[in-house]
């Protein structure tokens, strides 16, 4: 009983510093993509928050978006490889001419702005939520983060488990009422 309590025990560990050594990975993936856009002049500034980096392509305007404000935006998402976001690895969109662009088909498609509050109801991945934190109006930003704040140990739809997710994002409007 004490040997299999042992090995099992064992086995966890491994696989836990295994995930910690793919999500160290993929920060350091990221934080290359950023210096990248920075140094190239695609993005002007980077945003830190709980594991999220919004990376600004195009400044907003007006308030930030807050905790319980209220946000409309639209949005590509993507795995992240390394490097800028391409037709192959879209997994999710709400921008019908992204999803032309990407030979990305859906039956029902919902090309409709997303509005949603800010708050602990709101049902989004970590990554995501943390990265919108902050957001004006009128911003387009990349919100890139490792598989530790996306879907985590899961498989969704074409998202492999623990895979890095990079969102494009629109913002359209945002009040903090």
């Amino acid at each position: 009983m004490v040997l299999i309590s042992a090995s099992v025990w064992m086995l966890a560990s491994c696989k836990e510093k295994s995930l910690e050594t793919t999500y160290s990975s993929q920060e350091d993936r990221i934080d290359s993509f950023i210096e990248g856009l920075l140094s190239d002049g695609t993005a002007t500034r980077v945003v830190h928050n709980a594991g999220s980096n919004r990376v600004v392509l195009a400044e907003g305007n007006g308030d930030e978006l807050a905790e319980g404000g209220q946000v409309s935006f639209y949005y590509a998402g993507y795995t992240f490889s390394g490097s800028a976001p391409n037709a192959n690895s879209l997994f999710a969109t709400n921008r019908e001419d992204t999803a032309v662009e990407s030979g990305w088909t859906v039956t029902g498609a919902d090309y409709t702005i997303t509005t949603l509050t800010l708050d602990d109801e709101t049902r989004l991945i970590n990554g995501l939520r943390n990265g919108l934190v902050g957001v004006k109006g009128g911003e387009i930003c990349y919100i890139v983060f490792s598989g530790k704040y996306g879907f985590g140990d899961e498989y969704v739809g074409t998202i492999s488990k623990n895979s890095a997710l990079i969102f494009q994002v629109w913002v359209e409007s945002l009040t903090n009422d």
